[in-house]
Order: structure tokens, then C-alpha cells, then sequence
């Protein structure tokens, strides 16, 4: 699933596209994705203005000028494609994927000065919802949802609190939303890795001193995959319908049986299996 960095990587590619455009068509090719869409969703969005492209989480929002935000989840599989009357755009550094298949091309969204943001989804784990902008807070998708990993609301006073006298790993909780929003699987094994934090220990073992460092080692991780254009796993692509390649450069995840990167070690990289998903660590050096 598109974690933090790939949400961000595609809200930017959009930005450009919609921002400030007012919504000349829209097309529903079917009516539901994993959920059905809202009801008059093509009408509500018709004619509407796109005032700002936001991201909550792995949430893309697009605030509309009708007291309405369009909330978009890409799911397992969910991208968009771009087209222009100039042609595509390639923003950043990418591999490029080869051209979605029409037949997964879902949602179409086609903007007053000709451009056009095809929504393709083979799996349709992918979700689309309209809610109203003042309630958004309060919207069970978002009510306790904890700050961003990129803003200030998230310290090392946040963290210590949350792993205050639990017996739950660092990973655990840092995959809880409630403790901080977007993070996942990929980018927490990066992180606890570089601050050389075993993600098996119980949290409230951890040492307050190594929770300012670990912050900011969250906020580095996630700003290099950003600017890489996001990790792309598998069949996820950036905004342009372009693959990123931050895969490349992970010193943890899917790198079993590796030498870890860290200076001075001379470990390898393990995985173990935490609540069902693959961690990747280094059992010399995160202690």
C-alpha cells in the first residue's frame, strides 16, 4: 500500500493540474471502487472549483470551493495518469511504468483549461468520498487521527508519552495512527534502523534521550522519499504515471541477509514477522 512519501509524491504531481481549476467534466466508469461512490458524485463535483490539494495522512483531499472536500485513498493499486494538451508531465527522476490498461481507467476528472486526471485502480481497494469541509475533523476517518510526521505537533514529548510503560515495540506503536498519521511499514523499519532502535524491545524500555533523535530520523527518512518521488513498490506509480526509485536506496526493508549500512556495524539485516507484516532490522546494532 502507498505509504506517506507516495501520497505526498502524487498530491504534488496534482497540484499543478488542479489546483485552482474548476472541474469542467467528470466521469464515473463504475459506480463503486471499494466502496460505492456518494450519492450525485459526478454532479456534486461538476462545475466545482478545486481550491486546494491537500494530504491528511494517506488521505488526498481536494477542498472545493462548495463546502465540500473530495477525500481520494489509492488503495494497493490505485494511481492517477496526467494528460495536458502539451502532453504528459514528468516530474523528479523516475523509471517509467508502462501505460495503464483503459479498462482499469475509472474515474476521469477534466479541468476548464483542458487537462485531464484519469483515476486507474486494477484491485479497486481505491476509495472515493465527498464530505462536508467544516465536519472533516470530526469524520470517522479522520477523528483521532494523530499529527503529522513532518509537523511540529510531533516531538519527542509525543512519543515518550505514547511509549510511556507500554510493552507493545517502537514499531507497534509508531504504526498506530492515533500516535502519529501516515507512517508505515516501510518507512518505520528505515527509521528505527538508522537511530538503531530494535523494533522488538518493548517501548517503554526505550530511553527518553533516543526518542528526540528517532523524531527527527522519521522527518529525514520521509523527506529523502519524497524528494526521490516515493519508495513505488510493486504496481504503484507517481502522479505522471511514472515509477520512483527510493526502493534503491532502503539500508533496511527487503534487504534480508544484506550487510547493514550503519557505520561501524558489522551486522546483517534480519526479518521477522510482526502482526503479519515483514520486518526488516539489524540484530547487532538496534538494541
Amino acid at each position: 500500500m502507498p505509504e506517506l512519501p507516495e501520497v505526498e509524491t502524487v498530491r504534488r504531481g496534482l497540484q499543478p493540474v488542479l489546483e485552482g481549476r474548476r472541474l469542467s467534466r467528470v466521469e464515473a466508469r463504475r459506480p463503486d471502487l471499494r466502496f460505492p461512490f456518494p450519492d450525485g458524485f459526478v454532479q456534486r463535483l461538476t462545475g466545482a472549483t478545486i481550491q486546494r490539494l491537500e494530504r491528511r495522512a494517506k488521505y488526498l483531499m481536494a477542498v472545493l470551493d462548495r463546502g465540500e472536500t473530495l477525500v481520494m485513498h489509492l488503495g494497493m493499486s490505485g494511481r492517477f495518469e496526467i494528460a495536458q494538451p502539451e502532453g504528459y508531465q514528468r516530474p523528479g527522476e523516475f523509471h517509467y511504468a508502462p501505460d495503464p490498461d483503459p479498462k482499469h481507467a475509472h474515474v476521469v476528472f477534466e479541468a476548464d483549461d483542458g487537462g485531464r486526471v484519469t483515476y486507474y485502480d486494477p484491485r479497486r481497494f481505491g476509495y472515493m468520498d465527498l464530505i462536508e469541509t467544516a465536519a472533516m475533523d470530526q469524520h470517522p476517518w479522520f477523528a483521532g487521527l494523530g499529527p503529522e510526521p513532518l509537523s511540529e505537533a510531533f516531538d519527542a514529548q509525543r512519543l515518550i508519552a505514547a511509549f510511556a510503560g507500554r510493552k507493545q515495540g517502537p514499531k507497534t506503536l509508531l504504526l498506530d495512527q492515533r500516535v502519529v498519521a501516515g507512517l508505515g511499514n516501510i518507512y518505520v523499519c528505515e527509521a528505527l534502523n538508522r537511530a538503531r532502535i530494535s523494533p522488538m524491545k518493548p517501548a517503554g524500555s526505550i530511553k527518553p534521550a533516543k526518542l528526540g533523535p528517532l523524531v527527527e530520523i522519521i522527518r529525514d527518512v520521509l523527506n529523502e522519499a519524497i524528494e526521490a518521488g516515493g519508495s513505488t513498490l510493486k504496481d504503484y506509480a507517481a502522479a505522471d504515471g511514472a515509477l520512483g526509485y527510493f526502493q534503491h536506496r532502503f539500508r533496511a526493508y527487503d534487504r534480508e541477509g544484506e550487510p547493514c549500512t550503519n557505520a561501524g556495524c558489522k551486522g546483517t539485516i534480519a526479518r521477522e514477522v510482526q502482526a503479519g507484516r515483514s520486518t526488516f532490522y539489524c540484530p547487532t546494532c538496534q538494541k
